[in-house]
């Protein structure tokens, strides 16, 4: 969850909880100015980015869980298109440029606030060399994916039924949440 803040950023007296008129939900608020303290999720942005059959892979390099895989993803920077967002990280954390077909999967996880959004999307540059954060990544066949070290079930669940539409040729946008510890989908 993001820090909370004590003091209200436009005027710097002490903010304290409470129901904004008509709004649904508790708020730090300001009784000097009024300013209101909105908290929400973060948007995480991704792709699961295919070449000749085959599935791009990182290796996480970073907590939490450094040495398990996942898809290329990371947080939407302000000022960004979720689009943007993935096209960068996968960049970034992969060292390939990729090109976006579709949008592929909305996944609420609200106990932590945050969203992912996959997209699907094609390789069109591979150079090699990825960033920081990862400590390996390339692309894997169905048969050759690490499916025990990956990061997070909803990633597991989302590449394998991706997986299996890819064989059948027909894809669907898919929504889900871990609200209750257990992953949904709906198509």
């Amino acid at each position: 969850m993001p820090a909370v803040p004590r003091f209200c950023p436009q005027c710097s007296a002490a903010l304290q909880q409470g129901r904004p008129d008509g709004d649904t939900h508790e708020r730090l608020m300001c009784g000097a100015c009024g300013y209101i303290h909105y908290i929400n999720p973060k948007i995480i942005a991704g792709c699961i980015i295919e070449r000749d059959g085959k599935y791009l892979l990182c290796q996480r390099g970073i907590p939490p869980r450094p040495g398990t895989w996942t898809l290329p993803a990371g947080f939407m920077e302000a000022g960004e298109t979720t689009e943007q967002a993935a096209l960068r990280e996968v960049w970034e954390e992969t060292g390939v440029r990729g090109d976006i077909v579709s949008p592929y999967s909305i996944f609420s996880v609200p106990r932590i606030s945050e969203v992912y959004i996959i997209f699907r999307a094609v390789a069109v540059e591979i150079t090699g060399q990825w960033g920081p954060e990862t400590m390996d990544c390339r692309f894997f066949a169905p048969d050759e994916i690490p499916w025990d070290a990956i990061y997070y079930p909803a990633i597991r669940q989302i590449l394998e039924r991706y997986i299996e539409e890819r064989q059948a040729g027909v894809y669907g946008i898919y929504m889900g949440n871990d609200d209750s510890g257990k992953v949904h989908f709906m198509r």
